[in-house]
């Protein structure tokens, strides 16, 4: 690992103050993937600014006809939150199949999203929830849908300066389901993953795994075939993820139809 700085930053405006200057600057939450990526030298930085100092990026709370979760909310705690529960089990679904125990007592649920990985897997039942984003930068907030966050692998809208500051999910409940295929239960990256949610009667559906970022598509198993683009890498050719597409779709439209 090279050496870098490092950075403890108290506020948000200091936060994006330190990410406006020049140079290869990475944030920190819970560095479940930063640390790993350093360890292995895929990745060089200059400065590493740490996010865990700031007050109110952790917990689940619910304010008018929105829930907000903070981006340094660990996936063990978002699981175990009961508006969560509550509300959306599938989320809670989604977080037991992912990574180890320890995995999901350091893991963030905004690390999760802003890594920007096409398997990340809550962002195909947060898309199916019509989560947004608020983002902070030195010009101050701004709103980012979901759908519109992710540009491709690695990628996302987030400007050099701005930092994840909220999860905004409306407060309608929904049953659902997560199903996430790969070789082990934990541990391991989706081969496909496939979030379907009914809020009141709108049926939605998403993908991971199967195009260059998660995607929102229609709940229809023809259309979820139709508009995915999977890859063949050493895990799973294209073929066989878009066979998974059509066979997983399925299941999840019966299970939230049943």
């Amino acid at each position: 690992m090279r050496a870098f700085d490092y950075e403890e930053p108290r506020t948000l405006e200091e936060a994006s103050a330190l990410m406006a200057r020049p140079g290869r600057n990475r944030l920190l939450a819970g560095g479940t993937d930063l640390l790993v990526r350093l360890k292995r030298r895929e990745w060089t930085v200059d400065r590493v600014i740490n996010l865990k100092r700031i007050g109110g990026l952790r917990g689940v709370e619910e304010r008018g006809d929105h829930v907000f979760v903070g981006p340094l909310t660990t996936l063990d705690e978002l699981a175990a939150s009961e508006i969560v529960a509550n509300r959306w089990p599938m989320l809670v679904e989604t977080v037991h199949e992912m990574g180890s125990p320890q995995v999901r007592a350091m893991s963030t649920a905004g690390g999760n999203l802003c890594n920007a990985s096409p398997a990340a897997d809550l962002a195909p039942p947060l898309l199916c929830l019509d989560a947004t984003l608020n983002v902070w930068g030195t010009r101050g907030e701004r709103l980012i849908p979901l759908r519109e966050f992710f540009l491709g692998p690695g990628k996302t809208a987030l400007g050099p300066d701005e930092i994840l500051k909220e999860i905004r999910i409306p407060a309608a409940t929904a049953r659902g389901c997560f199903i996430k295929f790969c070789t082990r239960r934990a541990m391991d990256l989706a081969f496909v993953s496939v979030a379907c949610a009914a809020v009141g009667k709108d049926v939605r559906l998403a993908l991971g795994a199967v195009s260059p970022t998660p995607i929102r598509v229609p709940p229809s198993v023809e259309e979820a075939v139709r508009r995915c683009s999977p890859i063949d890498d050493i895990r799973a050719s294209a073929e066989y993820r878009r066979e998974m597409v059509r066979v997983l779709v399925r299941r999840a439209l019966e299970r939230v139809a049943s």
